[in-house]
C-alpha cells in the first residue's frame, strides 16, 4: 500500500515535487563543481609545465580525474532524477553507484600515472623547479576546493546523493593534496633538494589510491543492497512503536537504498477482526510517518491477520 506523498509543513508540495527540487539543486552543485574543476585543470597544467614540478603536474592529472568523475556524477544525477517507469519500477538510483565506481577507477588510474612519472624522476633526476609560481597555483587550488567541497558535502547530506558524496570526498582529498604539494615545494625552496618534488608526488599517488578504495567500498554497499544504517532502522522502529495500539507487531522488515531513494518493505500483523479499510488507513498513516522521518522513502506494507506467527513486538 505505497503512499506517494509525504507530509509537508508548508502544505503545498508533493513528495515527487520535493524530490525534483532536490535533484535540480544537486545537479546545479555538480555542474558548478565541474566548471571549477576545468579552470583548476587549466591552471595546474599551465603552471606545472612552466614550473617543471612533477608534484604540480601530478595534481593537474588529479584534476583531470576530477573532471571525469564530476562529469560522471552530473550525468548520473540527471539519470537518477528520472521517475520510475515500466522497465525500471524501482527508479534509476543505482546509476549513482555506477558513477561512484567510475570516479574510483579514474582516481586509481590517475594515481598509477603519477607513480610512474614520480619514480622516473627519482631515477633520472629532477630538473630545476620554479617553486614560487607552483606554490601560488596550489594555494588558489586549495581555496577553490575547500569552497566546492563544503558546498557539495552539504548538498550530499541534504539530498542523500551517493554521487555527490563521492565527489565531495574526492574534493576533500584535493585540499589535503594541495597542502602536501605546498609543503613539498616549500622544502625544495628551503633545502634546495629537488628530491622532495617527486617524493611529494608519490605521497599524492598513495593518497589517491586510498581514496579510490574508500569510494569503491561505498559504491559496493549500494550495489549489494546493504540495509539502511542503524539510525534509520531505529527511526522506522520508532514510527512503528508510535502505532503499537493499532499494530500487534511486524516481521520481514527489509530495507535498501538506490541512489537517494530508500526502499522499505515489511509485514505488519493486525488483529484478525480489523476491517480492510481500517488496516489500509493505518498502513497509510505509518507509511506517511516513515516518509516524514526518512525523505525519499518508498514504503510497501503487507498486512497479515494475527495467526500466532513470529513477530517483533512493539514497545
Amino acid at each position: 500500500m505505497p503512499s506517494r506523498e509525504s507530509p509537508d509543513s508548508g502544505g503545498g508540495h508533493s513528495h515527487a515535487e520535493a524530490h525534483t527540487a532536490v535533484a535540480l539543486t544537486s545537479r546545479r552543485v555538480a555542474a558548478a563543481s565541474l566548471v571549477v574543476t576545468v579552470c583548476l585543470l587549466a591552471l595546474k597544467l599551465t603552471v606545472g609545465i612552466i614550473s617543471d614540478s612533477i608534484a604540480v603536474l601530478s595534481d593537474a592529472v588529479d584534476s583531470g580525474t576530477d573532471l571525469a568523475g564530476g562529469a560522471a556524477a552530473l550525468v548520473s544525477l540527471r539519470i537518477a532524477a528520472q521517475p520510475a517507469d515500466e522497465d525500471h519500477p524501482y527508479g534509476h538510483g543505482k546509476v549513482e553507484a555506477v558513477s561512484a565506481s567510475v570516479a574510483a577507477t579514474v582516481v586509481g588510474l590517475g594515481g598509477g600515472l603519477i607513480t610512474f612519472q614520480a619514480v622516473r624522476r627519482l631515477i633520472e633526476g629532477s630538473p630545476a623547479i620554479d617553486v614560487d609560481i607552483g606554490i601560488a597555483a596550489m594555494v588558489i587550488a586549495a581555496v577553490a576546493n575547500i569552497v566546492m567541497a563544503t558546498l557539495m558535502r552539504r548538498e550530499a547530506r541534504r539530498s542523500g546523493s551517493m554521487a555527490l558524496s563521492a565527489e565531495s570526498t574526492h574534493l576533500q582529498t584535493n585540499v589535503v593534496q594541495a597542502g602536501a604539494i605546498i609543503a613539498g615545494l616549500a622544502l625544495v625552496k628551503i633545502t634546495g633538494e629537488r628530491l622532495f618534488d617527486p617524493i611529494t608526488a608519490l605521497l599524492l599517488a598513495a593518497y589517491m589510491a586510498w581514496t579510490a578504495i574508500g569510494i569503491v567500498r561505498i559504491a559496493l554497499e549500494d550495489i549489494m543492497d546493504q540495509s539502511l544504517p542503524d539510525a534509520e532502522l531505529i527511526a522506522i522502529e520508532e514510527v512503528l512503536s508510535a502505532h503499537k495500539g493499532e499494530v500487534l507487531g511486524y516481521h520481514r522488515l527489509r530495507t535498501r537504498r538506490a541512489g537517494t531513494t530508500r526502499h522499505i518493505d515489511m509485514h505488519l500483523i493486525f488483529e484478525s477482526d480489523r476491517t480492510v479499510v481500517d488496516v489500509h488507513n493505518t498502513s497509510d498513516n505509518i507509511e506517511a510517518d516513515i516518509q516524514a522521518r526518512l525523505p525519499d522513502a518508498e514504503v510497501v506494507i503487507h498486512a497479515e491477520p494475527d495467526e500466532g506467527q513470529e513477530r517483533v513486538l512493539l514497545t
